[in-house]
């Protein structure tokens, strides 16, 4: 695995009205790496995670990908590059509701420019992979919540996406249907060289990962295990 960041955030400040988000956040992750980022409720931690794939702007810092700015690019050069090279695992999966699962499935490859038979082709292949076999066109409310994260899932990673952040990926599920969709999550991430930054509160789902940090008070610390240390 590199040691050379492929994300990374410096020094970065943001402020939702008078009530500040972050507060000199650093953090970065390696290619390939599965990084946990904790906190509690109200610590920062999804603001993060919006400053680092481009959705949120800091006040202040730098957001970086693979040596590029992204805070200094426009919104249409953001959202190509969170089209193309980025990946979004939600809690609540946000499954366009209209569409059946390989629709779904093949969003951001029709987004891209794919053709809809090829899409709809390559979309289908993560089927049987993810155990969802035979649920190809239903729609999100004819699924459970298991198989509707897993959906969200593929559609994350169809493109091959080189990060995926996830935000609370399992939040909504029981603890045996999580346990399920975070297999499934890091086996693929693997598989496919994708970094993955995962927001959680639960430390099951970031015995997961590579590594842990810890947010707080807008602030990034190293992850120190209880009963380590001085």
């Amino acid at each position: 695995m590199s040691t050379h960041p492929i994300v990374e955030a410096r020094d970065v400040v943001l402020s939702f009205g008078e009530t500040p988000a972050l507060r000199g956040a650093d953090i970065s992750a390696a290619p390939g790496e599965i990084l946990a980022v904790m906190g509690p409720s109200g610590s920062g931690k999804s603001t993060l995670l919006h400053c680092l794939a481009g959705i949120l702007l800091p006040a202040s810092g730098e957001i970086r990908f693979d040596g590029r700015r992204v805070d200094t690019m426009n919104e249409t050069q953001r959202s190509t590059l969170r089209r193309d090279r980025f990946g979004f695992v939600f809690q609540f999966g946000q499954l366009v509701p209209e569409l059946t699962a390989e629709e779904n499935v093949a969003l951001p490859l029709l987004l891209g420019g794919a053709r809809r038979p090829a899409a709809l082709t390559k979309a289908r292949s993560w089927f049987e992979r993810l155990g969802l076999g035979g649920l190809e066109h239903r729609r999100s409310g004819e699924l459970s919540g298991g198989q509707a994260q897993r959906v969200a899932l593929a559609r994350s990673l169809v493109t091959a996406p080189e990060v995926l952040f996830a935000d609370e990926p399992t939040g909504s599920l029981d603890s045996l249907t999580g346990e399920q969709v975070m297999d499934l999550l890091v086996t693929t991430a693997r598989e496919q060289g994708t970094t993955v930054i995962l927001v959680t509160h639960e430390p099951r789902v970031a015995a997961y990962a590579d590594r842990e940090v810890i947010v707080r008070d807008g602030r990034v610390n190293a992850y120190v295990p209880e009963g380590v240390g001085p």
